[in-house]
């Protein structure tokens, strides 16, 4: 539509950059590219092109169809009736971008895709409408809600792994093997937004490869003291985790004290017998999440923590001290702020891309410890 005119190059970068590793042929993997309005217009069709460079070249020239409305719902029952073809028995992956609320019906459409087996991917941008998205995406892992159309390249990796995975397609990135441990401010400050902050870590974790084997989360809460909620190696599955944070209870208290945290944290959570994988090389992240200016030292913490190449994202509401956020994180590109809680959506994505892509360490040696004599 008319709305992301503008934005319109981003949208042609992003088709491209996950076209590009596919292996692209006519009994391979092909590709169809509608846009929508007011009506949908076909820019090809899946049988037009028989090459990647083919299709390349039609996704670099293409232009905006325009159009002062959405109707998103009209525009997948296009695509249902008119471009995907299940009843070949050829996996059918349909990545839906919106930057705007539709006005139609999208949720019946959406729905009829899901009974036929169309693997809908749901990605907004900016001003699109968060239950419209649930509605499309197949599964809350499909669904991906951006603050910009700039973020759009953040989410390529995720989305390849989803075609290759669906498509049957080996793929050469390696599963998650993530320990990612949450620090959540539960302090007198937070009362009231405490509720927002455990459905971020929720959808964040809804979004991870949840396992054993795979991804592992812990969650503490803080305030003057650090409390353990859970370990990573506490439970085994997404639900369990979702069912443990829905059930958290808002600590209370002050002083917020986020350097002792961090160090509580790195000596008790990060650990072997905590469930930590450090010494496989897996990669150590830690989600900070707070409402305030810590009373207490947080810098000696914070570098005792990159010393051991644990990986911290801070992220902080307006209240929070931006200069400490940014002495707490592994860089200060690592730091991420919101004006309230309730616009922790917006960096959600964002902080699931950046958590995704910390890198594996070198395995360690176990430290052990030899007997002196008295």
């Amino acid at each position: 539509s008319d709305d992301v005119r503008s934005d319109f190059p981003y949208i042609r970068d992003f088709i491209s950059k996950v076209i590009e590793p596919l292996d692209i042929g006519f009994d391979k993997v092909r590709v169809s590219v509608v846009q929508h309005s007011e009506r949908p217009t076909p820019n090809f069709y899946l049988n037009t092109y028989r090459t990647k460079d083919e299709v390349l070249r039609a996704v670099t020239g293409l232009t905006l169809a325009g159009g002062r409305s959405l109707n998103t719902g009209v525009a997948l029952t296009f695509m249902k009736n008119t471009i995907l073809s299940p009843a070949n028995g050829v996996p059918q992956l349909l990545i839906v971008m919106t930057g705007g609320g539709s006005i139609d019906d999208v949720a019946g459409p959406a729905e009829d895709l899901k009974n036929i087996g169309v693997l809908s991917i749901a990605i907004g941008i900016k001003n699109a409408v968060e239950a419209e998205l649930q509605s499309i995406a197949f599964s809350p892992r499909f669904l991906f809600n951006l603050p910009a159309f700039g973020e759009l390249l953040n989410i390529q990796p995720d989305i390849l792994s989803f075609i290759k995975s669906k498509m049957g397609i080996e793929s050469p990135t390696i599963i998650g093997k993530n320990n990612i441990v949450f620090i959540l401010d539960g302090s007198d400050d937070t009362r009231d937004t405490f509720k927002q902050m455990c459905q971020f870590v929720q959808r964040v974790v809804d979004k991870l490869n949840i396992g054993p084997s795979r991804d592992r989360v812990s969650v503490v809460q803080y305030s003057r003291e650090p409390q353990v909620h859970f370990y990573l190696n506490t439970h085994a599955t997404n639900q369990d985790i979702l069912n443990s944070i829905e059930s958290l209870k808002h600590q209370g208290g002050s002083p917020l004290n986020t350097g002792r945290a961090l160090d509580y944290t790195k000596k008790n959570i990060f650990i072997a017998s905590s469930g930590s994988r450090i010494l496989e090389g897996a990669p150590q992240v830690l989600v900070l999440v707070t409402g305030g200016r810590s009373q207490d030292d947080v810098r000696a913490p914070a570098a005792a923590l990159k010393k051991d190449q644990i990986v911290t994202f801070s992220i902080g509401n307006q209240n929070a001290d931006v200069i400490q956020l940014q002495a707490i994180s592994y860089t200060p590109g690592h730091t991420l702020t919101v004006p309230q809680f309730d616009d922790l959506q917006t960096i959600e994505q964002k902080l699931v891309s950046y958590v995704k892509r910390v890198p594996r360490q070198p395995r360690r040696l176990p430290q052990t410890t030899t007997g002196k004599d008295s």
